[in-house]
């Protein structure tokens, strides 16, 4: 029973996802594709139904606007002296493992025939999960991260309502001086080009990835247009122009910071 229902939650986890990418080299082999191994592995997944694709071959357009549609494939080896054992890994945008497979073994000394031997058992794991994508599956996935988010959120819109009111007290005069500093310290910025993020939607808001792909930030919608919170910093994202600016208070100082995000 316990086998089943394990079974069925990893059906269900893996149909969330449409990609698996293998990457061009595994960790335990000293070159790219040794062995075959890679190639292999990309023959596999797809024999049990997958879209695989191999790490630096063009990836379809769905998946370089949201490089959380596939998983990253890695394979392990726990070898001894008289066995090779291998085990299959799948790992989301996240870097959080969402899939393992059993061991793949064999006694065979040519490390040829017995790597090959051993990632052909490793990958029957998948066999019987009959993997189908299902593209809702990986929003209810978001919506109940964002649940389980809200209260964080809701401390975050409390801050910036405080942010908001302590503005308000503060004098015209003194008012009048702070935008033109701002302004004047936004002109003089320049978004990092080389550090591109891209914005990927989940429930309330935004996640910024850059191209590994990496969560950087995580940002929720506000009832003002252009202005997001900021998860974790304690910072406010919002658009001036042309330009995408993190602001946020550090040391009792008022630091800006200008970004360059694709939505």
């Amino acid at each position: 029973m316990l086998f089943t229902i394990t079974e069925s939650y990893a059906q269900k986890n893996l149909n969330a996802y449409k990609y698996i990418i293998v990457p061009k080299k595994f960790d335990f082999l000293k070159k790219e594709n040794q062995y075959r191994l890679n190639e292999l592995a990309q023959f596999l997944f797809n024999k049990y139904g997958f879209t695989a694709l191999l790490e630096g071959e063009e990836f379809p357009q769905d998946l370089k606007l949201n490089r959380c549609l596939a998983l990253q494939s890695n394979v392990f080896d726990d070898n001894n002296l008289f066995k090779t054992k291998l085990i299959v890994k799948l790992k989301n945008c996240n870097a959080e493992l969402v899939y393992t497979s059993n061991f793949g073994t064999s006694r065979e000394k040519d490390y040829k025939t017995a790597y090959n031997l051993a990632m052909r058992e490793a990958f029957k794991s998948f066999s019987s999960l009959k993997y189908k994508y299902e593209p809702a599956t990986l929003e209810k996935a978001q919506e109940s991260q964002g649940s389980n988010q809200s209260k964080e959120i809701q401390n975050l819109k409390k801050e910036l309502a405080t942010l908001k009111a302590s503005k308000a007290k503060v004098s015209p005069q003194l008012v009048t001086a702070k935008k033109a500093e701002t302004k004047s310290s936004i002109q003089t910025l320049k978004p990092q080009t080389s550090n591109v993020l891209y914005a990927q939607s989940i429930p309330n808001g935004f996640q910024l990835v850059d191209s590994s792909p990496k969560v950087v930030f995580k940002i929720k919608t506000t009832s003002l247009k252009e202005v997001y919170i900021v998860e974790s910093k304690n910072a406010i994202l919002f658009k001036k122009g042309n330009l995408w600016v993190l602001e946020r208070y550090e040391g009792g100082i008022l630091e800006q910071k200008v970004l360059e995000i694709k939505f």
